[in-house]
């Protein structure tokens, strides 16, 4: 939409103060609840950074504060709704952090462990993985 009235724009907030107001419509409330949560733990508290790649599948070796660990020991759909929200929010630290979990979640998994997991249903025909796979052997490696 034009004019600012999408659910990403901001506006002022008419009060004169030079308050602007970000509409979250496209973050559910008990998600936003926990990013604000996240927000006032790391307010006087910076996250560590999260080493790339990521060193384990175990968030222990991973994120150093338990808050953060026990923060994204959450269901798939509230991990991916949590990366949705710190994406569109702009916080970077949640960001890391909750993908940092899906990848601890992939690490070491086979392609067919990871469909299992994350419940995805494959493309392609038998036939056109096997053609795929005899065209790009270093997939196998992954």
């Amino acid at each position: 939409e034009e004019g600012g009235s999408g659910p990403s724009s901001m506006e002022e907030d008419g009060s004169g103060a030079g308050n602007t107001v970000v509409p979250v419509r496209v973050v559910e409330d008990d998600v936003l609840t926990r990013v604000i949560d996240f927000m006032k733990h790391h307010h006087n508290n910076p996250m560590a950074e999260i080493e790339k790649p990521i060193p384990s599948d175990r968030m222990e070796h991973i994120a150093q504060d338990p808050f953060d660990r026990e923060f994204v020991d959450v269901s798939q759909e509230t991990l991916f709704n949590l990366i949705s929200a710190a994406n569109f929010l702009d916080i970077p630290a949640l960001l890391d952090l909750a993908c940092a979990k899906v990848a601890t979640m992939l690490k070491g998994k086979t392609p067919e462990q990871v469909k299992e997991a994350f419940n995805i249903e494959g493309d392609f025909t038998p036939e056109e993985e096997s053609k795929v796979n005899a065209e790009n052997p270093w997939l196998e490696e992954l």
